[in-house]
């Protein structure tokens, strides 16, 4: 269990006219008098991922909200996040989070991960004190989508594991076909895509292999969002097959949060990074998202 006094900075802070209220796992909650709605135009949306995957759904995200000051946050010194436990990951994902609100106070925070919401979006939920908009795998789209009822759920080894993947295949996509794989190489190829390099079709094959041998499969699910980032590859590689990734529906519900927001009358966007600071050429790409300022956290 991920407790507030685990990380001193979420403990709440509580202000004259406050409540402070359980959830019901437990942990305190801060809940904000009524009349504290005032929301500072300057005021962020946070994007958070591994790496730099997560652009796949700041894209759909600028949009629906061209004015929206943007922080896109790349945990790149704890990448890649698909080979890691779950205990590792419910610990830091919401640590590292805490940090970035507080440094800055973005009015909403979107874990545009699939491992990471997978496993860490109810422990971030429990430990901070804004709407947070997790990324999950497009199962129900795909499923009503699909002619053959045969459907391929593509991601990071991590995700197409867990059990929230079961649940989900059973609740929309209980008559369907599901066929699993995790790939950490279409991640890495990903990366070095959006960083310039050249992409081996065949290296892209190669990575979807049982997808490709996989009878009448018709449908993938894109369960990672570094995957969207190739969709030539990825189209070439599984000629006929449709694809599904939860970047607009995503985007959809962030400008549904955000309704009725004041924004500023520049779009600003900053990209950070937890490890060392990204080579020119992937800082050019980054420039193409909005992304104009680059820093080191």
């Amino acid at each position: 269990m991920l407790l507030r006094s685990q990380f001193p900075s979420l403990r709440p802070r509580r202000k004259p006219g406050e409540a402070i209220q359980r959830n019901e796992t437990g942990l305190l909650r801060r809940y904000a008098p009524r009349n504290d709605t005032v929301m500072d135009p300057n005021s962020p949306l946070l994007f958070f991922d591994s790496g730099v995957g997560g652009l796949s759904v700041l894209a759909p995200t600028r949009a629906l909200l061209p004015q929206a000051p943007i922080v896109y946050a790349a945990d790149s010194a704890g990448f890649p996040y698909g080979t890691k436990s779950e205990a590792e990951l419910a610990e830091r994902v919401p640590a590292l989070l805490g940090r970035l609100v507080e440094r800055f106070r973005p009015r909403l925070a979107v874990i545009a991960c699939n491992t990471a919401s997978t496993i860490a979006l109810d422990h971030a939920r429990a430990a901070l004190d804004l709407p947070i908009v997790g990324t999950v795998p497009a199962i129900k789209p795909a499923a009503e989508m699909s002619k053959t009822r045969v459907i391929g759920v593509l991601g990071t080894e991590a995700t197409v594991r867990q059990p929230y993947v079961d649940k989900l295949a059973a609740k929309f996509a209980a008559d369907c076909t599901i066929i699993r794989h995790g790939s950490a190489e279409l991640v890495a190829l990903a990366e070095a895509k959006l960083a310039g390099e050249a992409i081996e079709l065949a290296a892209v094959e190669a990575a979807v292999e049982p997808l490709r041998q996989a009878e009448g499969i018709d449908t993938v699910v894109l369960a990672c969002t570094h995957f969207p980032l190739l969709a030539d590859e990825l189209g070439a590689a599984l000629p006929g097959v449709r694809f599904v990734d939860g970047g607009p529906g995503i985007a959809r519900r962030i400008a549904h949060l955000t309704s009725g927001h004041a924004w500023p009358g520049a779009p600003t966007g900053v990209a950070v990074f937890t490890g060392d600071l990204p080579a020119q050429s992937l800082a050019t790409a980054l420039k193409t998202y909005g992304l104009t300022d680059i820093l080191r956290f």
